[in-house]
Protein backbone atom coordinates (compact mmCIF):
# COMPACT_ATOMS: atom_id res chain seq x y z
CA UNK A 1 0.00 0.00 0.00
CA UNK A 2 1.65 2.76 -0.96
CA UNK A 3 1.13 6.00 1.08
CA UNK A 4 1.04 9.90 -0.79
CA UNK A 5 3.57 12.27 0.88
CA UNK A 6 3.03 15.63 1.68
CA UNK A 7 4.66 17.99 0.16
CA UNK A 8 7.26 19.61 2.54
CA UNK A 9 7.25 22.98 3.00
CA UNK A 10 10.75 24.98 1.89
CA UNK A 11 13.51 25.12 4.59
CA UNK A 12 13.66 29.03 5.85
CA UNK A 13 17.06 30.38 5.18
CA UNK A 14 18.52 31.72 8.90
CA UNK A 15 20.47 34.12 6.81
CA UNK A 16 17.57 35.44 4.91
CA UNK A 17 15.30 35.52 8.25
CA UNK A 18 16.78 37.65 11.02
CA UNK A 19 16.27 36.71 14.70
CA UNK A 20 13.29 38.84 16.46
CA UNK A 21 16.47 40.64 18.50
CA UNK A 22 18.34 40.80 15.54
CA UNK A 23 15.24 42.81 13.86
CA UNK A 24 15.19 44.95 17.20
CA UNK A 25 18.53 45.84 16.92
CA UNK A 26 18.23 47.00 13.42
CA UNK A 27 15.21 48.95 13.80
CA UNK A 28 17.01 50.85 16.03
CA UNK A 29 19.95 50.89 14.29
CA UNK A 30 18.01 52.24 11.82
CA UNK A 31 17.24 55.88 14.06
CA UNK A 32 14.15 54.93 14.98
CA UNK A 33 13.05 56.58 18.74
CA UNK A 34 13.64 54.17 21.77
CA UNK A 35 10.96 52.20 23.38
CA UNK A 36 9.23 54.63 25.75
CA UNK A 37 9.76 54.27 29.85
CA UNK A 38 7.11 54.70 32.04
CA UNK A 39 7.89 55.60 35.95
CA UNK A 40 5.78 54.30 38.90
CA UNK A 41 2.30 54.90 39.70
CA UNK A 42 2.17 56.59 42.93
CA UNK A 43 -1.57 56.91 43.83
CA UNK A 44 -2.50 59.85 45.94
CA UNK A 45 -3.57 59.20 49.63
CA UNK A 46 -7.37 59.64 49.97
CA UNK A 47 -6.90 61.78 52.98
CA UNK A 48 -4.63 63.96 50.72
CA UNK A 49 -7.30 63.97 48.29
CA UNK A 50 -9.90 65.09 50.31
CA UNK A 51 -7.68 67.65 51.73
CA UNK A 52 -7.06 68.91 48.24
CA UNK A 53 -10.71 69.06 47.49
CA UNK A 54 -12.07 71.14 50.56
CA UNK A 55 -9.12 73.58 49.32
CA UNK A 56 -10.63 73.77 45.89
CA UNK A 57 -13.26 74.71 47.00
CA UNK A 58 -12.06 77.46 48.93
CA UNK A 59 -10.39 78.83 45.92
CA UNK A 60 -13.35 78.95 44.33
CA UNK A 61 -15.13 80.76 47.01
CA UNK A 62 -17.61 78.40 48.13
CA UNK A 63 -16.29 77.85 51.34
CA UNK A 64 -15.70 81.36 53.08
CA UNK A 65 -13.50 81.68 56.63
CA UNK A 66 -16.20 80.83 59.23
CA UNK A 67 -18.51 78.16 57.46
CA UNK A 68 -19.19 74.66 59.04
CA UNK A 69 -18.44 72.12 56.72
CA UNK A 70 -21.05 69.31 56.74
CA UNK A 71 -21.41 66.93 59.24
CA UNK A 72 -19.08 64.32 59.89
CA UNK A 73 -21.07 61.60 58.92
CA UNK A 74 -22.91 63.53 55.43
CA UNK A 75 -19.47 64.86 54.44
CA UNK A 76 -18.01 60.76 54.37
CA UNK A 77 -21.14 60.27 52.47
CA UNK A 78 -20.52 62.41 50.04
CA UNK A 79 -16.98 62.35 49.43
CA UNK A 80 -17.25 58.39 49.52
CA UNK A 81 -14.52 57.62 52.22
CA UNK A 82 -14.86 56.01 55.67
CA UNK A 83 -14.92 58.89 58.73
CA UNK A 84 -11.73 57.74 60.13
CA UNK A 85 -10.00 58.44 56.69
CA UNK A 86 -11.80 61.81 57.25
CA UNK A 87 -10.93 62.44 60.43
CA UNK A 88 -7.32 62.16 59.58
CA UNK A 89 -8.00 64.79 56.93
CA UNK A 90 -9.75 67.26 59.02
CA UNK A 91 -6.57 66.74 61.06
CA UNK A 92 -4.44 67.43 58.57
CA UNK A 93 -6.25 71.08 57.37
CA UNK A 94 -6.25 72.02 61.54
CA UNK A 95 -2.38 71.79 61.60
CA UNK A 96 -1.92 73.77 58.45
CA UNK A 97 -4.57 76.27 59.64
CA UNK A 98 -7.55 75.89 57.50
CA UNK A 99 -9.59 74.65 59.68
CA UNK A 100 -10.77 75.04 63.15
CA UNK A 101 -12.52 71.65 64.69
CA UNK A 102 -14.57 72.02 67.94
CA UNK A 103 -16.02 69.53 69.91
CA UNK A 104 -19.31 69.96 71.38
CA UNK A 105 -23.52 70.33 70.62
CA UNK A 106 -22.38 73.14 68.40
CA UNK A 107 -19.13 72.01 67.28
CA UNK A 108 -18.07 70.60 63.97
CA UNK A 109 -15.15 71.94 61.70
CA UNK A 110 -14.74 75.59 60.87
CA UNK A 111 -12.92 77.70 57.90
CA UNK A 112 -9.71 79.50 59.56
CA UNK A 113 -9.45 83.25 59.39
CA UNK A 114 -6.10 83.27 57.95
CA UNK A 115 -3.30 83.58 60.44
CA UNK A 116 -0.01 84.78 59.64
CA UNK A 117 1.68 82.99 62.49
CA UNK A 118 1.98 79.89 60.34
CA UNK A 119 4.20 81.66 57.93
CA UNK A 120 6.40 82.86 60.87
CA UNK A 121 7.01 79.20 62.49
CA UNK A 122 7.41 78.21 58.37
CA UNK A 123 10.15 80.73 58.51
CA UNK A 124 11.63 79.83 61.77
CA UNK A 125 11.72 76.09 61.01
CA UNK A 126 13.71 76.78 57.80
CA UNK A 127 16.34 78.99 59.92
CA UNK A 128 16.71 75.99 62.81
CA UNK A 129 16.86 73.23 59.90
CA UNK A 130 19.54 75.22 57.56
CA UNK A 131 17.62 76.37 54.47
CA UNK A 132 18.53 79.61 54.63
CA UNK A 133 21.00 81.14 56.86
CA UNK A 134 21.17 84.07 59.40
CA UNK A 135 22.83 86.31 56.73
CA UNK A 136 20.93 85.77 54.10
CA UNK A 137 17.93 87.07 56.97
CA UNK A 138 19.38 89.65 57.30
CA UNK A 139 20.19 90.59 54.12
CA UNK A 140 16.90 90.37 53.16
CA UNK A 141 15.33 92.05 56.00
CA UNK A 142 17.64 95.24 55.26
CA UNK A 143 16.07 95.47 51.16
CA UNK A 144 12.21 94.53 52.53
CA UNK A 145 12.08 97.24 54.95
CA UNK A 146 13.62 99.40 52.71
CA UNK A 147 10.55 98.79 50.36
CA UNK A 148 8.31 99.12 53.21
CA UNK A 149 9.46 102.19 53.19
CA UNK A 150 8.70 103.68 50.05
CA UNK A 151 5.26 102.16 50.40
CA UNK A 152 4.40 103.47 53.93
CA UNK A 153 5.53 107.33 52.41
CA UNK A 154 2.18 106.91 49.76
CA UNK A 155 0.25 104.63 51.47
CA UNK A 156 0.33 105.48 55.77
CA UNK A 157 -2.50 107.13 57.11
CA UNK A 158 -2.58 109.52 59.75
CA UNK A 159 -3.77 106.58 62.10
CA UNK A 160 -1.15 104.93 61.24
CA UNK A 161 1.60 107.92 62.54
CA UNK A 162 -0.53 108.06 65.51
CA UNK A 163 0.23 104.49 66.47
CA UNK A 164 3.65 105.24 65.52
CA UNK A 165 3.86 107.71 68.07
CA UNK A 166 2.28 106.24 70.51
CA UNK A 167 4.65 103.18 69.91
CA UNK A 168 7.67 105.52 70.32
CA UNK A 169 6.30 107.15 73.20
CA UNK A 170 5.51 103.73 75.11
CA UNK A 171 9.66 102.71 73.59
CA UNK A 172 11.05 105.82 75.71
CA UNK A 173 8.62 105.45 78.99
CA UNK A 174 10.67 101.71 79.11
CA UNK A 175 13.47 102.95 78.33
CA UNK A 176 13.44 105.61 81.13
CA UNK A 177 12.51 102.96 83.83
CA UNK A 178 15.00 100.42 82.86
CA UNK A 179 12.41 97.79 81.56
CA UNK A 180 14.66 96.95 78.61
CA UNK A 181 13.35 93.48 77.57
CA UNK A 182 9.97 95.39 77.35
CA UNK A 183 11.80 97.70 75.14
CA UNK A 184 12.04 95.01 72.58
CA UNK A 185 8.37 94.42 72.79
CA UNK A 186 8.03 97.62 71.65
CA UNK A 187 10.55 97.50 68.54
CA UNK A 188 8.36 94.36 67.59
CA UNK A 189 5.22 95.73 67.54
CA UNK A 190 7.21 99.53 66.04
CA UNK A 191 7.70 97.18 62.65
CA UNK A 192 4.52 95.41 62.71
CA UNK A 193 2.87 98.86 62.68
CA UNK A 194 5.34 100.32 60.51
CA UNK A 195 4.68 96.93 57.72
CA UNK A 196 1.03 97.31 58.33
CA UNK A 197 1.13 100.73 57.00
CA UNK A 198 1.37 99.93 53.29
CA UNK A 199 -1.14 98.77 53.03
CA UNK A 200 0.16 95.87 51.66
CA UNK A 201 -1.11 92.00 53.31
CA UNK A 202 2.02 90.45 51.45
CA UNK A 203 4.61 92.65 52.31
CA UNK A 204 2.75 93.18 56.00
CA UNK A 205 3.11 89.08 55.88
CA UNK A 206 6.54 88.74 55.52
CA UNK A 207 8.32 91.66 57.54
CA UNK A 208 6.27 90.01 60.60
CA UNK A 209 7.91 86.62 59.66
CA UNK A 210 11.57 88.07 59.51
CA UNK A 211 11.32 90.35 62.33
CA UNK A 212 9.91 87.53 64.59
CA UNK A 213 13.16 85.95 63.93
CA UNK A 214 14.84 88.99 64.25
CA UNK A 215 14.04 89.63 67.41
CA UNK A 216 14.33 86.68 68.96
CA UNK A 217 18.13 87.38 68.54
CA UNK A 218 17.94 91.14 70.09
CA UNK A 219 15.79 89.59 73.01
CA UNK A 220 18.37 87.25 73.49
CA UNK A 221 21.49 89.70 73.04
CA UNK A 222 19.90 92.42 75.62
CA UNK A 223 19.00 89.02 78.12
CA UNK A 224 21.64 88.36 78.33
CA UNK A 225 24.01 91.59 78.31
CA UNK A 226 21.57 93.97 80.29
CA UNK A 227 22.45 96.56 77.58
CA UNK A 228 19.83 97.82 74.46
CA UNK A 229 21.06 100.60 71.85
CA UNK A 230 21.20 104.24 72.43
CA UNK A 231 18.89 107.23 71.58
CA UNK A 232 16.54 104.26 69.88
CA UNK A 233 13.52 106.47 70.98
CA UNK A 234 15.39 109.71 69.52
CA UNK A 235 16.05 107.70 66.00
CA UNK A 236 12.82 106.91 66.01
CA UNK A 237 10.97 110.24 66.24
CA UNK A 238 13.95 111.49 63.66
CA UNK A 239 12.03 108.63 61.16
CA UNK A 240 8.45 109.27 62.13
CA UNK A 241 8.75 113.19 61.51
CA UNK A 242 11.06 112.09 58.10
CA UNK A 243 7.87 109.75 57.05
CA UNK A 244 5.55 111.83 57.78
CA UNK A 245 6.78 114.73 55.43
CA UNK A 246 7.48 112.01 52.85
CA UNK A 247 11.32 113.07 52.14
CA UNK A 248 12.19 109.95 52.92
CA UNK A 249 11.24 108.21 49.68
CA UNK A 250 13.68 109.90 47.84
CA UNK A 251 16.66 108.81 50.46
CA UNK A 252 15.89 105.19 50.22
CA UNK A 253 16.51 105.47 46.22
CA UNK A 254 19.45 107.41 46.33
CA UNK A 255 20.88 105.48 49.61
CA UNK A 256 18.90 101.34 49.82
CA UNK A 257 20.42 101.24 53.35
CA UNK A 258 19.81 104.57 54.96
CA UNK A 259 16.74 104.33 56.26
CA UNK A 260 18.95 101.27 58.48
CA UNK A 261 19.53 104.56 60.09
CA UNK A 262 16.42 105.04 61.71
CA UNK A 263 15.63 101.04 62.30
CA UNK A 264 17.78 99.95 63.93
CA UNK A 265 16.86 97.37 67.09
Amino acid sequence: MSTKSSPRAPQRSLAASPSRRERATDHRAAGSPAAPTFRPIHTRRTFEEICERIREQLALGVLKPGDKLPAERELAQQLGVSRNVLREALRSLEMAGVLRLQKGVKGGAFIQQGDTRRMNEVMRDMLSLGTISVRELSEARVHVLDLVVQLACANARRADLDALEANIERTELATKEGRLLDRVECSREFYKLLAASTGNKVIAMIVDSVTEIHMRFVYAKVASSGVAMARLAEKRRQFLAALSESRIVAMSFCEPRSCQTYLSS
